[in-house]
Parts: C-alpha cells; sequence; structure tokens
C-alpha cells in the first residue's frame, strides 16, 4: 500500500525551482534575484549572463532549471514565461576560527542561502 499522491501547491501555470546551499550570504543573493523578478523568461537569462556578481551563475542554472521543469514535466510553452517570483532564504552558517594576536580568536561566519524562482505562462489575454 502506497501514500496517497499529495496536491500540487501551484496552480497549473506556475512552476517552481529551488537551489539550496549556495555559497552567499542572502543579502547578496537577493540583489541578484531582484534583478529577475517580474521579467520575461529570456530577458532574465540575458540580464543574470551579463551580471558582475559571481553568485549570477548559479541562479541562471535554476532559473534554466525552472524552465526545464516547465516545459518538459507540465507542457508549458516557454516563450511566454515570466519570473512570477524569486526569493531568497537563509541556510546554514559555517563557523570558522582565525587566529589573533595575544593568543586570541575570533569567529568567521561563512553564510548559506537557498533561492527559489516560480515561473508563470502568461495566457493570451496578457
Amino acid at each position: 500500500m502506497s501514500k496517497s499522491k499529495t496536491e500540487r501547491r501551484l496552480p497549473a501555470t506556475e512552476v517552481q525551482a529551488k537551489l539550496r546551499t549556495l555559497r552567499t550570504s542572502a543579502r547578496k543573493l537577493n540583489l541578484v534575484a531582484q534583478s529577475i523578478r517580474g521579467l520575461k523568461v529570456q530577458r532574465a537569462l540575458n540580464e543574470l549572463e551579463f551580471s558582475h556578481k559571481r553568485i549570477a551563475k548559479d541562479v541562471r542554472k535554476a532559473l534554466y532549471s525552472a524552465i526545464s521543469n516547465a516545459e518538459n514535466n507540465h507542457n508549458l510553452d516557454i516563450d511566454s514565461l515570466v519570473v512570477a517570483e524569486a526569493f531568497v532564504g537563509k541556510n546554514l552558517i559555517m563557523k570558522r576560527f582565525s587566529a589573533r594576536a595575544r593568543g586570541r580568536s575570533s569567529r568567521i561566519e561563512k553564510p548559506f542561502s537557498e533561492i527559489t524562482i516560480v515561473v508563470r505562462e502568461l495566457g493570451e489575454a496578457a
């Protein structure tokens, strides 16, 4: 006996992709996420391609994943996709110590974060 299938949380015209354990702070990642919110998918990919931020490369991979999910799993038209949401969350923090003067040490925190990208297919009316 197997479990019953859970209902989809998103509507039929929306698809998401989540990327966890990105080695950057949520504050820096949110700057990149802000730059693609509300854009058409092709425009968002171009924005990420020519961004000077290091983490934009990984966000671009996540956006490609969301586009692929929309095309292969849900049969949505990729030409009419828009980045509906791109939100960032905190993840774990690696704690390291650095040697300081007079036998002391100081703490170095290396944060990780995660990003969720939701793409939506626009209807013919829009």
